[in-house]
């Protein structure tokens, strides 16, 4: 039985470890365990009603279940590798029979304890290579945490650059810059520092993809419900008399393709334009679309 439940053990345990991996220093558009969980759960609250998906809950939770699922599996999975030797490849402290402490549960406690770097004592590894595996899964333990912190230092930055973006267009739509303001030194400026500000939310799409799977219930920071209005600021822009605005809006312009063409490979497969992509980006995060151009009589477009 050990040449089976062994081997299978220690690959759930690579599995999760492959899944840190790509899931925080080399993401791929094909993800893993946590890209699955993710999705799952953002699907799952779409159909949980008007007051779920708004509460902003699908993306915390979801990480919630990553990080338990991940600790889960490499406690399970090493304790598929410790079971096969117990008890005779470990030592007990007094007063255990060790005859009644080498059930898969008693591997699952031993692997929990030193995962959690407890150091309990009560149950040890008493051979060489088992010896040699205990320090090895404390190490992992010590991985897992050093993962979750830094998954939620890249994450929440990520969603802040995102929101302080959105929040950057609702001001430009609500101070009524037409297409007389923008052709000028300070509407080239303006269009410069939102191309910027999206080139840096593609790349967080591309780094932190678990961002996508948060809701932002507030239109002024939901970046879903602005992308209409930087279309429009490109379309106005292009038509401009000065030839700096002209090529800031051309910079704008592309810094929408990409992003829209990162949503649409990752999360969306709308197809078509920028256009058509961040409308099924506004849809998905339960917005409304909104397209470019100015708003009526200069004001709001807020419902």
């Amino acid at each position: 039985m050990a040449w089976i439940v062994t081997p299978f053990g220690a690959l759930m345990v690579l599995l999760i470890l492959r899944d840190v991996f790509h899931t925080l220093w080399h993401p791929t558009r094909h993800g893993g365990l946590s890209r699955l969980v993710m999705r799952g759960m953002w699907r799952l609250s779409a159909h949980r009603g008007a007051r779920w998906r708004p509460a902003g809950l699908a993306g915390p939770l979801g990480m919630v279940m990553v990080v338990a699922l991940w600790a889960l599996t490499v406690a399970v999975g090493w304790g598929l590798v410790y079971w096969p030797h117990m008890p005779e490849g470990f030592s007990y402290a007094a007063g255990l029979d060790p005859t009644h402490h080498a059930s898969p549960v008693d591997a699952l406690y031993v692997s929990l304890v030193t995962l959690a770097t407890l150091g309990l004592g009560d149950i040890a590894p008493a051979t060489g290579w088992l010896r040699v595996l205990a320090p090895l899964e404390a190490l992992v333990g010590f991985a897992l945490l050093s993962a979750t912190v830094a998954w939620n230092l890249g994450i929440y930055p990520a969603l802040a650059r995102r929101r302080a973006l959105a929040l950057r267009l609702s001001h430009v739509r609500r101070s009524r810059a037409d297409a007389r303001a923008l052709d000028s030194d300070g509407g080239a400026a303006i269009l410069d520092g939102l191309a910027s500000a999206l080139a840096t939310a593609t790349v967080d799409f591309l780094q932190y993809a678990e961002s996508y799977y948060f809701h932002d219930a507030d239109e002024d920071t939901a970046l879903p419900r602005q992308l209409g209005h930087a279309l429009g600021l490109a379309d106005q822009a292009e038509e401009a008399r000065h030839p700096d605005v002209r090529l800031s809006a051309s910079v704008l312009r592309r810094a929408l393709e990409d992003l829209a063409t990162v949503l649409d490979a990752r999360f969306l497969r709308a197809g078509g334009g920028p256009e058509g992509v961040f409308a099924a980006y506004a849809e998905d995060h339960g917005h409304p679309w909104e397209p470019g151009g100015p708003p009526p009589n200069g004001g709001d477009r807020r419902s």
